[in-house]
C-alpha cells in the first residue's frame, strides 16, 4: 500500500491543484483558495480512502488511521458545506465596507436560506408522518435513509454522466463539421451575453458617477462614495480598452444615496456587473479562438497535398461505412499535425477577432451561424 499511497497521494494534489488553476479567477483571496482547495481535496480524498479501506478489510490490518482519515473527511466535507464554505461566498458577495458588516450580512442570508429549506423539509417530515400508516421508525432513521438516497441517486447520476455523456460528446467533436456547428451556436450566444453584460457595466458606472455627483463633500456618506469612486477607477485602469456605452437607468437607480446599505447594494452591483462582463469576454475570446483553429485546421487538411501535412487516403464506400472510427481518429491525427500552420495563422487573424465585442448582435448571428 505504500506505493499505492505514493501514486495517489500526488495525483490527488496534482489534481486539486490544476482544478484550482482551471477555474479560480486571478483577482481571488489566498484564504478563498485554501478552503476550496481543501474542500476539493477532501471530496477528492475518496481515491485514496476506498481501496486502503478495502484493502485492510481484505488482509484484516484494521487500525485507527483509516477510521480517523474517514471521521475527517467526513466531518470536514460537513462543515465546510454547511457553514464555512457558504459563509465565506456570501462574505465575498456583500459589498458593505467593514470586515463586520459583511459578516452580518453573510450569516443573515444564510440564515434566512437555511430557514427556508428548514421549513420546507419540516412540512415536507410532517406530511410524511401524517399519511404514513405504518409509521414505526424513528426520525433519525429516516434521515439516514433520504441522506443514504441523495447520496445514491447523485452518485448514479454524476456516474452515468461521466460514462455516457462525456464520452458521446468527445466522440462528436471529433467530426469537424458537428464541432464547428456548435462553436457558432455558442459564439453567437455569448455575443448576445457579452453585450448585455457589457450593457448593465455600463449602466452600474453610470449610476456611480451620478451618485458621486449628487453627494456632497460634507455629507456623511462621502467616505463611502470614495471607496466606490477608488474601485472604479481600478477597474477601468485594470481594463483601458473598456469604453462605457448605452448605460441606462432602472426605477431604483437613483436610490442609492440614502444610507450605507444602499451604498453597500451600489458597490455589490459594480463589482458583479465588472465581474460577469470579464467572465463573458473571456469565454466569447476562448470560443472565436477555437473557431478560428478550427477553421484554419480544416482549411490546412484540404490543402494538405500542398502543406504536406498527411498523404491523401482513399476509402471505398464499404471501407468507408465499416472504418468510420479509424476515419475519426485520422482527424484526430491531422489536427495535431496541422498544430504549427494552425498557430501561424492564428498569429496573424486573432487579433481582429478578439474586438468584437462591440459589434452588434445581428452582425455575430450572420457572421457566425
Amino acid at each position: 500500500m505504500l506505493f499505492f499511497y505514493l501514486i495517489s497521494l500526488p495525483l490527488t494534489m496534482g489534481m486539486v491543484i490544476l482544478t484550482l488553476k482551471y477555474f479560480s479567477s486571478p483577482d481571488v483571496p489566498n484564504y478563498v483558495l485554501f478552503t476550496v482547495g481543501y474542500t476539493w481535496f477532501c471530496s477528492f480524498s475518496i481515491i485514496i480512502l476506498v481501496p486502503a479501506d478495502i484493502w485492510a478489510a481484505i488482509f484484516g490490518n484494521y487500525s485507527g488511521g483509516i477510521s480517523f482519515f474517514w471521521s475527517l473527511t467526513y466531518w470536514s466535507t460537513f462543515l465546510l458545506t454547511w457553514v464555512v464554505v457558504p459563509t465565506i461566498q456570501g462574505y465575498e458577495d456583500a459589498g458593505d465596507f467593514t470586515v463586520v458588516e459583511r459578516l452580518k450580512t453573510s450569516l443573515h442570508e444564510n440564515l434566512v436560506y437555511y430557514l427556508c429549506v428548514g421549513s420546507i423539509g419540516l412540512v415536507g417530515l410532517i406530511l410524511f408522518i401524517i399519511f404514513s400508516k405504518n409509521w414505526s421508525g424513528d426520525i433519525l432513521g429516516f434521515a439516514m435513509a433520504c441522506s443514504n438516497t441523495f447520496g445514491l441517486v447523485t452518485g448514479a447520476f454524476l456516474l452515468g454522466f461521466g460514462l455516457s455523456e462525456i464520452p458521446k460528446g468527445i466522440w462528436k467533436n471529433v467530426d469537424w463539421t458537428f464541432r464547428h456547428k456548435v462553436l457558432s451556436n455558442k459564439v453567437a450566444k455569448m455575443a448576445v451575453k457579452l453585450d448585455d453584460a457589457h450593457q448593465e457595466f455600463s449602466s452600474a458606472i453610470v449610476v456611480a458617477q451620478v451618485t458621486s455627483n449628487q453627494i456632497m463633500n460634507h455629507d456623511p456618506l462621502r467616505p463611502y462614495m470614495n471607496i466606490i469612486d477608488n474601485m472604479l477607477y481600478q477597474m477601468l485602469k485594470e481594463d483601458p480598452s473598456f469604453k462605457p456605452q448605452g448605460g441606462r437607468f432602472g426605477e431604483n437607480d437613483m436610490d442609492y444615496n440614502t444610507d450605507h446599505k444602499s451604498m453597500a447594494m451600489l458597490r455589490r452591483r459594480l463589482r458583479i456587473a465588472r465581474e460577469e462582463y470579464c467572465r463573458y469576454r473571456s469565454e466569447y475570446s476562448s470560443f472565436v479562438l477555437e473557431a478560428l483553429e478550427l477553421e484554419d485546421t480544416v482549411r490546412n487538411y484540404e490543402r494538405r497535398n500542398i502543406t504536406g501535412c498527411l498523404p491523401k487516403i482513399h476509402f471505398k464506400t464499404l471501407q468507408e461505412i465499416r472504418s468510420k472510427y479509424q476515419a475519426r481518429t485520422n482527424r484526430v491525427h491531422m489536427a495535431l499535425c496541422c498544430k504549427k500552420a494552425t498557430r501561424e495563422t492564428l498569429s496573424n487573424n486573432s487579433g481582429m477577432y478578439i474586438g468584437c465585442n462591440s459589434f452588434s448582435r445581428s452582425y455575430h448571428t450572420a457572421r457566425w451561424c
